[in-house]
């Protein structure tokens, strides 16, 4: 099998390399499939039901829960913010040169600002209205899809802890690093829903173009080899 893998697919080609392809793909089919629901307009109808099931009051526009939990989840949200994003892009940059791994570092540099760039341009193209600003707990400004907190939070935390489980010795310290950065774009994303200043579609949305975009950049390094010298 492998033989004719290599024979057709090219001598670099590995299988390991097939299942994040197999993802990838899934991902973006799952973005497309998603933004066309938007555009037909099919999506507005669960949306709104989400929104309102996280409301209450007598016009459901009281977030559900205590007041601690309304700024634990702003606080939460905090974590996809520009600043926060920056700072962490910044610290993993560091480290990888510091780690003598100069390649991956710009890597990790170059993939924050392209998914940037891809953001807004995704922000442009559709051109979603947010939730009416009387759900809105929390200061939220432009276009909503896709969420720009989720799509990031995708793209920066998932594609810094797969560069950084490059480097690691042991597969359950690479698993570790990988679940924590999974968390954290979970409930950035899941915040923006709660704050009413995304349809969950945004979020949704978001999450399947970032991690792509990660996915994308995590096969890169790997046909790249970057950080092999580390572990075998």
């Amino acid at each position: 099998m492998r033989p004719f893998i290599r024979q057709h697919f090219g001598p670099y080609f590995e299988l390991r390399l097939l299942w994040p392809s197999l993802l990838m793909a899934m991902a973006a089919w799952g973005f497309m499939k998603i933004a066309g629901e938007v555009l037909e307009g099919d999506a507005r109808a669960v949306d709104l039901w989400i929104l309102q099931l996280l409301r209450t009051g007598d016009k459901q526009l009281t977030p559900i829960g205590p007041l601690w939990l309304q700024e634990a989840i702003r606080d939460l949200t905090a974590l996809g913010s520009p600043a926060v994003l920056t700072l962490t892009v910044g610290a993993v940059w560091g480290y990888l040169v510091m780690a003598r791994q100069r390649v991956m570092a710009w890597l990790a540099l170059g993939s924050a600002l392209g998914g940037v760039l891809v953001a807004f341009g995704l922000k442009a193209l559709f051109s979603r209205e947010r939730p009416d600003a009387v759900f809105h707990t929390a200061v939220a400004s432009g276009y909503s899809f896709p969420s720009g907190h989720a799509m990031m939070s995708a793209i920066v935390y998932l594609t810094m802890a797969a560069l950084i489980a490059r480097l690691a010795p042991r597969t359950r310290l690479r698993l570790y690093v990988m679940a924590v950065a999974l968390l954290i774009t979970g409930l950035v994303g899941l915040s923006r829903i709660y704050l009413g200043v995304h349809w969950a579609s945004d979020v949704v949305g978001g999450w399947a173009a970032g991690a792509a975009w990660a996915l994308l950049c995590w096969l890169l390094a790997s046909r790249l080899h970057l950080g092999q010298e580390r572990h075998p």
